[in-house]
């Protein structure tokens, strides 16, 4: 109950990750490509894709996405996001043991 959601959160974190991963290995990729790869419903690849392209991470072109020149940044910061949570998730699962 008390981290439902958030092993919620970290599914769908991971999956766009996933999404991101498999961009980077196939760029240009399209939605239907994506999806028949991944095994996933093209609406689950079309959010991530969407969220991956607020982030400035991938951009869409005629072809299909690619991964955005210039964003080492953003996946920089990805990278110390997650090295945070890791850690936050870690002290939590110390306090749990606890009892």
């Amino acid at each position: 109950m008390v981290l439902k959601k958030l092993n919620q959160e970290s599914e769908i974190a991971l999956r766009h990750l996933q999404v991101m991963e498999t961009v980077w290995e196939n760029q240009p990729i399209g939605i239907f490509k994506l999806a028949e790869i991944m095994k996933l419903p093209r609406h689950k690849i079309r959010y991530s894709l969407r969220v991956l392209e607020q982030s400035g991470i991938i951009q869409p072109t005629q072809y299909g996405a690619i991964i955005k020149e210039g964003s080492d940044e953003t996946i920089k910061k990805m990278k110390n996001d997650l090295k945070e949570a890791i850690e936050r998730i870690e002290r939590m699962s110390q306090m749990i043991q606890k009892f």
